[in-house]
């Protein structure tokens, strides 16, 4: 029961690193920066705000894993019909599922090479350690390109709005400070947030 305990207490103390690293949080936060820096809003909106909102997201979207999670390891475990290993490895089925759908083999082979460990010929040989820092450099890859795309409308408009103020002489004008109200105008007219929350939701749930 002791063992038990600090068990507990270390996966507490661990939790928001889980948080960051084992869940859909990575990806969100990542798209999000770069939404802001691409309307060149600096600190609008503010960070605290958005790590919330990705926060809120993060929990519709790992719902289904934390249900499973509390329907076939914690209240199994608190009814004392399993015991405490075996709720753990409950546990994990949920969870290493999630991370497997998000994950691509190129990054477990990485870690793989690192590790110097052979092949696995099966998931469940996946070592959970090595499956949650792979799943990590797929979110930061997969963030990345949907950064990469969020960016490509706004750099239009810099492109153009730099164009005309350098075709009428007024070089000595920062062409952000004229684009961005125009970018701002631009992602309210779209609707973009619910078009981003919206997408970003559905890449985890397809």
């Amino acid at each position: 029961m002791l063992l038990e305990i600090l068990f507990l207490m270390t996966v507490l103390s661990v939790a928001p690193a889980i948080v960051l690293t084992a869940t859909s949080f990575t990806r969100i936060i990542i798209v999000f920066s770069f939404l802001r820096q691409a309307m060149g809003t600096n600190q609008m909106p503010p960070t605290q705000i958005l790590a919330a909102l990705a926060l809120f997201m993060t929990g519709i979207i790992m719902l289904p894993v934390g249900t499973a999670i509390n329907d076939t390891a914690l209240q199994p475990y608190l009814r004392e019909e399993i015991g405490f290993r075996q709720a753990i490895s409950n546990a994990e089925v949920p969870l290493r599922g999630f991370l497997f759908k998000h994950t691509r083999e190129k990054d477990l082979s990485i870690f793989y090479s690192i590790a110097k460990l052979d092949r696995p010929h099966s998931k469940e040989e996946v070592p959970t350690p090595i499956l949650i820092a792979s799943f990590v450099i797929s979110e930061l890859k997969t963030g990345f390109t949907i950064g990469f795309l969020i960016y490509i409308p706004f750099l239009i408009l810099d492109m153009v709005v730099a164009s005309i103020l350098l075709a009428m002489g007024m070089m000595m004008l920062p062409p952000v400070m004229i684009s961005m109200p125009f970018k701002l105008l631009l992602f309210v007219m779209v609707d973009g947030w619910n078009l981003l929350t919206g997408a970003l939701v559905n890449s985890f749930i397809l």
